[in-house]
């Protein structure tokens, strides 16, 4: 039996940002599937109390750095964004939409976001930079964000931000491979041992 890592993200997490560029590998080397599962990270820290390290003083800058860190030792580009924090809701409905609805399209569009968000950082609070990044990507800028304003992804976008707090989520990135519950891009090493049993 295959077995598969869930894994909970939202575009507003760069540790989210850097785990997607590793799990691929990981879940070729082990044979596994990568189940993505876009959720509002917003909505995770409401429900939990929890909040972003980006808003504590000290933690903010000490996070950067080790984002960095990673990011060289993954030997991936990573570049903070000047204007975080974004507000991430119409990007994880159109990650919601395009999986419902376009599954074959998904990765080209979790790459241009990522790519926007963490690469080229754009301001992503702006609709017109959303649009154009859409457009650039391939997309139909406008239908993909009337198909992220429907009703049905709006109401998938909570139902899987409640399975993850119901399933123990606190923060992005976070994966499970089995009942096993592993936080953090930091974790991988684990999520892959865990894969090797």
């Amino acid at each position: 039996m295959t077995q598969s890592v869930d894994f909970y993200f939202d575009f507003g997490s760069p540790a989210a940002y850097l785990a997607a560029t590793q799990l691929p590998h990981i879940c070729a080397d082990t044979g596994a599937q990568l189940v993505w599962k876009p959720m509002l990270l917003g909505g995770v820290f409401q429900a939990t109390g929890n909040r972003s390290p980006a808003e504590i003083v000290l933690k903010a800058p000490y996070m950067t750095i080790d984002l960095q860190r990673f990011a060289r030792r993954y030997g991936v580009p990573f570049v903070h964004n000047p204007h975080f924090p974004i507000n991430t809701l119409l990007l994880m409905r159109g990650a919601t939409g395009i999986q419902m609805k376009e599954p074959a399209r998904f990765g080209v569009y979790v790459d241009a976001i990522f790519d926007a968000m963490w690469v080229e950082p754009k301001n992503m609070n702006d609709p017109a930079i959303v649009g154009a990044v859409l457009q650039n990507a391939g997309f139909d800028a406008a239908a993909l964000l009337a198909l992220a304003g429907s009703q049905e992804v709006k109401d998938r976008l909570k139902a899987v931000t409640q399975e993850a707090v119901e399933r123990g989520v606190f923060g992005a990135p976070t994966m499970f491979v089995g009942d096993q519950m592993f936080w953090g891009q930091d974790r991988l090493d684990f999520v892959r041992e865990a894969l090797d049993a």
